[in-house]
C-alpha cells in the first residue's frame, strides 16, 4: 500500500491578488515565486512553490497537493481509491507543468475538497531568499506545513477512511474542548511524516473550508518580527501569541485577506512513530492564543485604571 509523504502545496482562490502578495511577501516573509495565468505562486524553501494563489471569488482553499515518494506508491494509492469508490482522474501535461510535478492525479475527499496526488515535485531554479526572515521556514521532510480543515456534517469515520486507510496518514492525537457554552471543538490531528500534524479535521464555528495554514520558522525571533509587522500593518489577528498542548507550537494567528487564518509559529515537536502514544486532550491551548478583542478590552481597562 502506498502513502503520501508530505503536503507539497496548497492552492487558494482569492478576490484581492495585490493584498495577498503584500500579505505573503511583506508580512509573512515568503518569496514571490512567479506570475501565472490567473495569479502567482509563493515559495518558502527550495521547492518551486508552496502556495498557488489564483484570482477568484471563493476566498478559500481550493486544492491540497500531497506528494508521494515514488510512482509505484502513487499508482497503489490511485488503485486503492478507485477500489473504494472514489473517482480519480489523471491530470494532463498542462496541469502537471503548472504544478511543477512529473505525474498528478485528482480526486475529491468526503468533504468535497479537491485533492491532488503527485510525484516528482520539482525544486526551484534559484535558491530561496526572504527579505524578512532571520532564519528560514521549517519544511524539509515535514512538507509545506499543516492545515486545519472543517468537516461539516461528514462523519469522522468517513473522512478517516479516506485519509488514514487510503492515503496512509496516522493519528497523532485528539482535542475536545467546550470553547463556549454548548459549542464543542472536536479536532483530530493526522501526520504522514515527523511533523506533528500535516492536516487536522473538526467541527468549528467557522465559515470557510479551511480554518488555517501553519508556517513554521526556525528562529523564534522571526515569530516576534512577523507579529510586529502584522500589527504595524493593522492586519487583523485571530489569536494572540500562545502555545498548543499537543504540538507545543509557540505561535500567533493572523487573518488572511480572504478571511481564513495563518498560524505563524516556532518550536513544534516531532513525532517518532516507534514511541508516540495517541492521546485525547481537553484543551486547544496551553496558554495565550487569546482573541484580540479580549486583549484590547484588558488594555483599555488598564488604561482607564491608570487615568483614575
Amino acid at each position: 500500500m502506498g502513502k503520501v509523504k508530505e503536503l507539497a502545496y496548497v492552492g487558494y482562490e482569492v478576490s484581492d491578488l495585490a493584498a495577498w502578495e503584500h500579505f505573503g511577501v511583506d508580512l509573512l516573509g515568503m518569496q514571490f515565486g512567479e506570475k501565472t495565468t490567473s495569479g502567482f505562486t509563493l515559495r518558502t524553501d527550495h521547492k518551486a512553490h508552496r502556495w498557488v494563489v489564483e484570482a477568484g471569488a471563493a476566498d478559500d482553499l481550493v486544492v491540497s497537493g500531497y506528494e508521494v515518494a515514488s510512482e509505484p506508491e502513487l499508482d497503489a494509492i490511485v488503485q486503492g481509491l478507485g477500489s473504494a469508490g472514489f473517482e480519480v482522474t489523471e491530470g494532463d501535461a498542462a496541469l502537471a507543468a503548472d504544478r511543477k510535478v512529473d505525474r498528478i492525479f485528482v480526486t475529491t475527499d468526503p468533504m468535497g475538497n479537491r485533492v491532488e496526488l503527485v510525484s516528482g515535485f520539482a525544486d526551484a531554479e534559484t535558491p530561496f531568499e526572504s527579505t524578512k526572515l532571520l532564519g528560514s521556514f521549517v519544511t524539509g521532510n515535514g512538507g509545506a506545513g499543516h492545515q486545519v480543515l472543517l468537516t461539516g456534517d461528514v462523519s469522522r469515520e468517513e473522512y478517516l477512511a479516506f485519509y488514514v486507510d487510503l492515503l496512509g496518514f496516522k493519528i497523532s492525537d485528539i482535542i475536545v474542548e467546550e470553547v463556549a457554552p454548548g459549542i464543542v471543538a472536536d479536532l483530530i490531528f493526522l501526520h504522514c511524516n515527523p511533523r506533528h500534524h500535516t492536516v487536522a479535521f473538526g467541527k468549528l464555528p467557522f465559515p470557510k473550508v479551511t480554518h488555517h495554514f501553519m508556517l513554521e520558522v526556525s528562529d523564534i525571533r522571526d515569530v516576534g518580527l512577523a507579529y510586529d509587522r502584522c500589527l504595524d500593518a493593522r492586519q487583523p489577528f485571530e489569536m494572540t501569541l500562545g502555545m498548543h498542548p499537543n504540538d507545543r507550537m509557540f505561535s500567533f494567528y493572523v487573518r488572511t485577506p480572504s478571511g481564513f487564518n495563518v498560524e505563524y509559529g516556532w518550536g513544534a515537536l516531532l513525532i517518532d512513530d516507534e514511541t508516540w502514544e495517541v492521546k485525547t486532550l481537553d484543551r486547544l491551548h496551553s496558554w495565550g492564543h487569546r482573541p484580540p478583542q479580549v486583549l484590547a478590552e484588558q488594555l483599555a481597562h488598564t488604561a482607564t485604571d491608570e487615568v483614575h
